[in-house]
């Protein structure tokens, strides 16, 4: 393989998604390692990895609730132990449940920040020190157009994934001299995912190309991300034309 992602462990989180299972069947097409993190599709995430391992690929299977602050240490350990350093960590796992904001008092609050929030802080956390001294390293945040616009979702939603933008700037500020890259992509209103908030006729004629993405345009993208050494400290949006700036 001559990428530069060849022979490295990415860990996906949230792998059985539609996105997840895009962006894992990218990377394991670079030649990378791959560490698929479920919450509870562990069927899903299983079936994805026999199809992974059919087509040569190296892959393992790890299950944790992200919403246990104890989780994303516990599963950086386990695949570690396991495959290897993690040198490329996508961060794609999420919780959304659309509601009014009169519906969200503080535990449902609470709840959503730490899986979409609290959670990929601490994976990146755990993996920047074996990153920094390799080198090497490449962290990937899935955010939404809702940290830009207040979405649809809920306040805690969109909450959570602007803080994820706020992440994003002040890692990579810290570990690009380090050969680390620090980024994030932004996508709205995606096919074969399950937060979408609404029906999907009426979501698709509120963008301007006219339809919904699709998640392996989200994982193409994202590999395009995570081969660029160069790219750091980005918000890159991927949202049919719905929000430009």
């Amino acid at each position: 393989m001559s990428s530069e992602l060849a022979g490295r462990v990415a860990l996906v989180t949230g792998a059985s998604g539609g996105i997840g299972t895009r962006l894992a069947e990218r990377l394991a097409g670079e030649g990378a390692a791959l560490a698929l993190h479920y919450g509870r599709r562990a069927e899903a995430t299983e079936e994805l990895a026999h199809v992974l391992l059919a087509a040569g690929a190296r892959v393992a299977t790890f299950g944790a609730d992200l919403a246990d602050p104890d989780a994303p240490e516990r599963v950086v350990s386990e695949v570690e132990a396991t495959m290897g350093p993690i040198e490329i960590l996508c961060a794609n796992h999420g919780r959304a449940r659309p509601a009014h904001y009169e519906d969200v008092d503080a535990g449902a609050f609470d709840a959503t920040l730490a899986v979409n929030l609290r959670a990929p802080f601490l994976l990146a956390r755990r993996v920047l020190g074996g990153m920094i001294e390799r080198r090497f390293g490449r962290i990937l945040f899935t955010s939404s157009v809702a940290a830009f616009t207040g979405g649809m979702v809920g306040p805690d939603y969109a909450a959570s994934k602007a803080g994820l933008h706020a992440i994003t700037h002040f890692l990579a500020s810290r570990v690009a001299s380090d050969g680390v890259t620090v980024n994030a992509i932004a996508p709205a209103l995606i096919e074969d995912t399950n937060m979408l908030p609404g029906d999907r006729g009426t979501l698709a004629r509120r963008i301007p190309v006219g339809r919904l993405g699709r998640p392996e345009e989200v994982a193409d993208l994202a590999v395009a991300m995570l081969r660029n050494g160069y790219m750091t400290s980005e918000v890159v949006g991927l949202d049919g034309g719905l929000y430009a700036r």
